[in-house]
């Protein structure tokens, strides 16, 4: 299998803009073309949920390719719910490594604030199984539901807010997140609750936003290799799985990538996890085999996942605060630790980072995507 590689990165801020999808789009993918030296692009992925839902807008390959000044390159859509930018990431993967294409770029992004709130929970839900929609449920209804779960075992809700509190940390270093403001537990407890037991600073931002790599077989500087990925299901009925804590196809895709990468779970240096609701960021360190549930909160007060920390885990402030325009999410992902690995993080830099995991779901961890970087 032919060696894949990152060499180009582009991304706008996330958060509420002004511009429209294709125009957030467009400038993200040039400033990823331009990274890599504007090499030439042989094919274009764009990862998006629903551009048609979000903003009435269809044919988005099409129309960014030619905004974009590429006419007569091939350019494909892939949806996978949230986890869209990582399955466009994965399909440029496949492309490049089986050697139809030598270089592709990859976009994935969401204009979600065209919608009001209660719009975009709607929108969210859909990709939820009927008999879930028809009682009612939404996403932050299970993200509720998980949390009790863990409080019920223990759990409190100042271990809780530790991960909030770090992830918005590491979001006021970072100059694309969403929110770029430090929190304290006493922000948390006053806000307001949104589905109880969880309050405002529990579940990530509606975001607008879009970021973009090239993907290469080529070898450039400062390139970083995709050394692994993997991807599992789960039932798409979150309700039918016997234990809604045992998140069994992020453990199926993380086997699949690390056996792919040749890497032990020990050896990454930092982590992005899929941190749409707070307690999914600490159900799956459980699920990576990082930590048992009972020892979680106190890894947290030992500042294990903290940026200088043993295992850094969300140094671009998360979901929960760089943002989750939901089509870009694993692009972002990516691209942080492409900036990390490359030593270009500033204030957020882990200290001699040679490789990275990110782990993105589609649904409520009903279709994950695990990719590991490494520095070539």
């Amino acid at each position: 299998m032919k060696s894949v590689k990152i060499i180009g990165i582009g991304a706008e801020k996330c958060g509420r803009s002004d511009d429209n999808l294709i125009d957030l789009m467009s400038k993200s993918s040039i400033k990823a073309i331009t990274d890599a030296g504007n090499v030439p692009i042989d094919a274009i992925i764009v990862g998006n949920m629903a551009a048609e839902d979000f903003t009435k807008t269809k044919s988005i390959p099409t129309y960014l390719t030619d905004e974009i000044g590429y006419r007569g390159t091939p350019s494909i859509r892939v949806e996978n719910g949230p986890a869209s930018g990582s399955a466009a990431v994965m399909t440029a993967f496949f492309s490049v490594c089986s050697g139809v294409y030598d270089t592709v770029l990859v976009t994935g992004g969401e204009k979600m604030t065209s919608v009001s709130t209660d719009e975009c929970t709607d929108i969210l839900a859909e990709m939820l199984h009927p008999v879930e929609k028809m009682h009612g449920f939404t996403l932050p209804t299970w993200g509720a539901i998980l949390t009790r779960l863990y409080m019920n075992e223990g759990l409190t809700r100042e271990q809780l807010s530790l991960v909030s509190i770090k992830n918005h940390k590491n979001g006021a270093k970072n100059p694309i997140a969403h929110f770029q403001k430090i929190i304290t537990d006493g922000d948390i407890k006053n806000s307001s609750t949104i589905i109880d037991p969880l309050k405002l600073y529990d579940i990530c931002p509606i975001s607008d936003g879009s970021a973009s790599v090239v993907i290469s077989s080529k070898t450039m500087e400062d390139s970083i290799e995709i050394a692994g990925i993997g991807q599992a299901t789960d039932t798409h009925a979150v309700y039918q799985r016997e234990d809604l804590t045992n998140l069994k196809a992020l453990q199926m895709a993380t086997k699949k990538a690390i056996d792919m990468a040749d890497i032990s779970i020990w050896d990454i240096d930092l982590m992005e996890l899929h941190d749409a609701f707070t307690i999914l960021e600490i159900c799956e360190i459980e699920n990576l085999g990082l930590f048992k549930r009972e020892d979680i909160p106190k890894a947290y007060e030992d500042g294990i996942f903290e940026i200088d920390g043993e295992i850094p885990i969300n140094t671009s402030g998360g979901l929960k605060a760089r943002g989750h325009p939901v089509g870009g999410t694993g692009v972002y992902q990516i691209y942080e630790i492409v900036e990390q690995l490359r030593g270009e993080a500033g204030d957020r830099q882990v200290d001699d980072a040679k490789s990275g995991l990110c782990v993105n779901f589609g649904g409520f961890a009903d279709n994950v995507i695990v990719s590991i970087l490494k520095r070539s």
